[in-house]
């Protein structure tokens, strides 16, 4: 039977091993779970309000600047899957 400690200490010593992520993955990665609670409100609106569907149709990053809501790029893609919209 083989040694898990042993395999769980090696596989350690490899992660450590690598350089550290570059700081637009992470800070990509902090901003995520920020931008998926505004998702579901901005497809609610969006399904609800054809008014301001309209406007994220013409023009995204402006539609979101305009409601306060900072347009990064992960919650631009998102956005655009969630309502099926060109990029």
């Amino acid at each position: 039977m083989p040694n898990h400690y042993f395999e769980e200490e090696r596989i350690a010593e490899l992660l450590r091993a690598l350089p550290p992520a570059p700081e637009g993955w992470v800070r990509a990665a902090q901003e995520l779970p920020l931008a998926r609670m505004g998702l579901d409100e901005i497809v609610r609106r969006a399904e609800e309000d054809a008014a301001f569907r309209a406007r994220l149709v013409a023009d995204l990053e402006g539609a979101l600047a305009a409601e306060g809501i900072e347009p990064a790029p992960a919650l631009l893609d998102a956005v655009r899957d969630r309502l099926d919209l060109d990029y």
